[in-house]
């Protein structure tokens, strides 16, 4: 049995899995097995798996569903001591496994190991570093106000924290890790390896309907954790909040593209964030919002008059 199992599932994603999976092959740490769970993929997916020629690496085929249900799937087959979430188009430093695993090797307590995180496009270029954050321990306060584990492909689990975690619940959406982390939060303590060792590849282009997906199952998830947490929590479901809409607000904002409807969305998010937890106001990234929200306003509005001067003239 290998000490750990690295889990992939893959839709469609034949231009950036083979890079994927090499980043785990060229890990320092080797005791492991690839696990991908192929979930319905139309395009050659499958064809570029069978390139890679490595005995860690076993593929399961399956009708698509949506990707809570595939990632479930992966459970029946993991067999290591510790498993690792790996999303088809992410990449990991070669140090991100032997790291988190000597981690939770010598913390027992802890469920979670996890590292911080670097933001790259669809080209693989770094679009910026996440925040370094410190949190370790009991982190479940902490991680109502905010998923600061950034990524589904970020942490490594012992597996009686997976059991306890159970299953990643579908109706959660594309927020179903910060759930998962959630409930295996207000159990477990959890570990932090202080190193870049994550390259989460976001697209450039999201749409404004899948920030609205997105923002939906945010809102989900915080409303079911607060509904089973005890009174002392209660407190922070406002910030919690808070933190998704200013979430929202960003990304409406890097989809500007000289769009007046994401400018009014995002300015709609931030009034929400700051109404309900005021002193979001103080945090840099609010401020820095602000004046990206003013600059993009004051752009829109300037090419709107000049459009209108040419069309007259």
């Amino acid at each position: 049995m290998p000490t750990v199992s690295v889990v992939m599932t893959v839709y469609n994603g034949e231009k950036t899995i083979v890079e994927t999976i090499s980043s785990v092959l060229k890990q320092t740490f080797s005791d492991f097995e690839i696990i991908v769970v192929n979930n319905g993929s139309t395009d050659n997916t499958l064809e570029v798996l069978k390139n890679i020629q490595d005995q860690r690496l076993k593929v399961f085929s399956y009708e698509h569903v949506d990707l809570p249900t595939s990632l479930n799937r992966c459970f029946s087959h993991a067999t290591g001591e510790f498993l690792a979430f790996l999303d088809a188009d992410d990449l990991w430093t070669s140090d991100k496994l032997e790291l988190q695993v000597q981690a939770l090797q010598k913390n027992p307590k802890a469920g979670i190991a996890y590292s911080w995180t670097n933001f790259i496009d669809e080209q693989g270029q770094l679009l910026g570093k996440g925040e370094p954050i410190y949190f370790k321990g009991n982190v479940l306060a902490n991680l109502l106000v905010c998923n600061f584990i950034a990524s589904g492909s970020n942490a490594l689990i012992r597996k009686k924290a997976i059991e306890s975690g159970e299953y990643f619940d579908p109706e959660c959406g594309s927020c179903t890790d910060w759930d998962y982390w959630l409930r295996i939060a207000s159990k477990w303590e959890f570990v932090l390896v202080p190193k870049y060792q994550v390259f989460y590849r976001q697209s450039s282009h999201s749409t404004s309907s899948k920030i609205e997906q997105m923002e939906k199952a945010c809102v989900f998830v915080v409303e079911k954790a607060f509904k089973t947490l005890p009174p002392e929590f209660q407190y922070l479901k406002n910030q919690s909040l808070a933190t998704v809409y200013q979430y929202c607000t960003r990304k409406y904002l890097q989809n500007y593209s000289n769009s007046i409807d994401n400018l009014i969305q995002a300015r709609k998010k931030l009034w929400m964030a700051i109404s309900l937890y005021p002193p979001i106001l103080l945090q840099g990234n609010t401020q820095r919002l602000i004046i990206g929200l003013i600059k993009r306003w004051i752009v829109t509005e300037l090419l709107k008059t000049k459009f209108l001067a040419s069309r007259e003239s």
